[in-house]
């Protein structure tokens, strides 16, 4: 998804390091739908630094991963197939999530849980995989310079550790966040769909372009951030809109007119006047 933005780079003689610059800063930034997602099966652990733990240790996987698809990535562009693998990994990801139901807790039932740290690392990996293989080979086509895009690549993988954890506690204060996410997973999988599927029969189909999706996932992102979640204290108190709304109170009918009123303090019951 780079290509249009730096097909300028060559006429406008920007050097290799403002390249570079360039590459990791577009990669932060269309790396979003990859953190939200990665945050989502992070969150299917018990507690925060399990969920740490995995990003880590994913993330550290996920490198290994992207280095060999970037080595081998001229072989891999030649078969659709590997395209193809991913967008159908992705649109299962994203319908496991709406179509799997509610949970006891009314949250969608799609969600990941996961009963120990070696069951979320492996799908952290595979899951940044599947996005990589809409960008690695993008930017081998940009540059035929290896070293810059392993440069980029590695970057990239640090950049996307830390907007993981921003989504992690963002998806706890935004109430549409987690939905908005799986959208936009759901159109990088569509892309990369329409793109394999293009090689496969070699014929020309519309493969969403650049802009159209960085608007989309704009949009949708800013839907996902629209809702905002009360906070709620440790005494059981709640924040925001709600905090100063007073409880609904029971309309008084006669027998409650005149009705003995327990003083708990002092153990006696007197009469309302």
């Amino acid at each position: 998804m780079l290509d249009q933005f730096l097909d300028f780079s060559p006429s406008f003689g920007v050097d290799t390091a403002l390249l570079l610059i360039v590459l990791v800063a577009l990669e932060a930034v269309l790396s979003a739908d990859n953190a939200i997602a990665l945050a989502a099966i992070a969150q299917g652990l018990p507690d925060k630094e399990l969920q740490r733990k995995a990003l880590n240790l994913g993330l550290v996987a996920a490198f290994v991963l992207r280095i060999s698809l970037i080595l081998v990535a001229t072989w891999v562009i030649r078969f659709w197939q590997f395209e193809m693998l991913g967008a159908i990994y992705l649109l299962w990801l994203v319908g496991r999530y709406f179509f799997s139901g509610e949970g006891e807790d009314g949250t969608p039932g799609g969600r990941f849980h996961f009963d120990g740290l070696w069951q979320a690392v492996p799908t952290i990996a595979i899951t940044d995989l599947a996005f990589s293989l809409d960008s690695v080979t993008t930017a081998i086509a940009i540059s035929d310079e290896t070293w810059l895009v392993l440069t980029g690549g590695t970057l990239g993988v640090i950049t996307l550790r830390f907007m993981a954890g921003l989504f992690i506690r963002w998806l706890e204060e935004y109430e549409r966040l987690e939905a908005a996410g799986y959208v936009t997973v759901g159109l990088v999988g569509m892309r990369l769909m329409i793109r394999s599927l293009e090689l496969a029969f070699g014929t020309d189909l519309w493969v969403p372009p650049d802009w159209f999706m960085i608007t989309c996932i704009g949009v949708i992102f800013a839907w996902g951030f629209s809702v905002r979640l009360p906070k709620v204290e440790a005494d059981g108190a709640v924040e925001g809109p709600e905090a100063g709304a007073s409880p609904k109170a029971r309309p008084e009918t006669e027998g409650d007119r005149g009705a003995p009123v327990v003083d708990l303090a002092a153990g006696v019951a007197s009469k309302d006047p």
